[in-house]
């Protein structure tokens, strides 16, 4: 089903894969450690076997972060992570922006209330927002301590249109993943894959996205048409 842009009165995003550039850090990270022995790799790429390798490993990555929270065991997880960061003093992560979405947060939040429905957990979903001072682009921040459950479920996409005073069934869920594709519809709202993370796009398709946008800045060139019309 098409995306029925007259409908929508509110965003929501997703941050790994769709504002944060994680997907390629990790695959930039792990070909680095691979380097030193890339000549026992397939054509000797590190690069390409690293990213090969991250892709391969994110159904199951996501499986396993989301298996605390279907236990109901993600509130002590969270809680001894960010003891451990307190206690240890981790300096905070240093993330990767994908290419121009400060500007299109910018110009679509003069137009839409704007939500984060993130898996991720408090600490580390604040640290990329300060990183790049993204924090007032957005009405609310949904995390995966917000809701009793996390993506796929549907419970923060509707905490957040009711942050946002919209109904569900006007928001847009957009984000990399099946995950996101699912929590998205699972509320009612319709749904924006990107292909600037590791999902795959005849995936996103599978599991109902309404759009596939190959850059998530793309989104600010599809709802300026509509404003036209």
């Amino acid at each position: 089903m098409p995306l029925d842009v007259s409908r929508i009165r509110a965003l929501c995003f997703d941050i790994d894969g769709t504002l944060s550039n994680s997907d390629d850090q990790m695959v930039a990270q792990l070909s680095r450690v691979l380097h030193p022995i890339r000549i026992l790799l397939p054509g000797k790429n590190s690069h390409r076997t690293a990213r090969r390798l991250v892709m391969a490993s994110e159904a199951p990555a996501n499986f396993f972060m989301g298996l605390p929270d279907l236990v109901g065991a993600d509130g002590p997880i969270f809680a001894l992570v960010d003891w451990s960061a307190r206690t240890f003093h981790t300096r905070p992560k240093k993330y990767w922006l994908i290419h121009e979405v400060r500007q299109m947060l910018a110009d679509l939040s003069q137009r839409y209330p704007l939500a984060v429905v993130s898996a991720r957990d408090a600490r580390t979903t604040g640290d990329f927002l300060a990183q790049f001072k993204l924090q007032p682009f957005f009405r609310c921040i949904a995390t995966a301590q917000t809701c009793e459950h996390t993506k796929p479920f549907p419970d923060p996409v509707l905490w957040a249109a009711q942050q946002m005073g919209v109904r569900p069934e006007a928001c847009l869920m957009i984000g990399d993943t099946n995950v996101d594709i699912r929590a998205g519809r699972a509320a009612g709202a319709q749904t924006v894959g990107v292909l600037c993370g590791f999902g795959e796009e005849a995936e996103l398709r599978r599991n109902g996205a309404d759009m596939i946008l190959t850059e998530t800045a793309e989104l600010t060139q599809v709802l300026k048409e509509q404003d036209s019309h």
